[in-house]
């Protein structure tokens, strides 16, 4: 099997930034958690309180949504076309995707992409808060595990970023994903 980061990996750009901005276009009303969430990430910056928590504080705005499903589906009607090229030649239908973005926005996309599975940061739309952790770094492994993959079973892993090292280390190949360049990553 392959397996993916999503966001500057399959998507072009970054999917819950994307989303937010989509819902402040349409509900400018959700202005008024700005502070909180900027107060979230000068925390984050100070290292008073960890990326989890600094993503929590940016979730408070989930809060301000009514109909977040219909808002999701609506969103993925107009970006599911920024996703990269290379990966509608490369897709298979038992691909993996695990990401730090939020698993109920990511997962809808995955679907209508015909992903087998989607991994994200299990996020509470109720509570607007991450229930557990943020899977990033080595989290992801772990999450992939707990889900119950065979961290052997790993064929080829595609990321944007370094911090999936823990993930390239499982796969037999690995790709450093550049926009439409794909890197050999060793």
């Amino acid at each position: 099997m392959n397996v993916y980061d999503f966001d500057r990996t399959i998507y072009r750009k970054d999917s819950e930034v994307d989303f937010f901005f989509y819902l402040l276009k349409k509900h400018p009303s959700l202005l008024r958690f700005l502070p909180k969430q900027c107060l979230g990430f000068i925390k984050y910056f100070l290292r008073i309180i960890d990326k989890t928590s600094m993503k929590s504080n940016f979730y408070c705005y989930l809060k301000g949504v009514i109909n977040i499903d219909q808002e999701i589906e609506k969103f993925w009607d107009k970006h599911i076309d920024n996703m990269h090229s290379w990966y509608k030649e490369r897709h298979q239908d038992s691909d993996v995707v695990i990401t730090a973005s939020p698993e109920f926005l990511v997962k809808v996309a995955c679907d209508r992409l015909n992903v087998a599975r989607c991994l994200g940061t299990p996020v509470s739309i109720k509570e607007s808060k991450i229930i557990g952790l943020n899977c990033h770094d080595k989290e992801k492994v772990r999450r992939f595990v707990e889900a119950g993959y065979d961290v052997n079973d790993v064929e080829e892993f595609y990321s944007d970023s370094y911090s999936d090292q823990p993930l390239r280390d499982i796969a037999k190949k690995g790709y450093l994903v550049k926009g439409e360049e794909l890197i050999d990553w060793k």
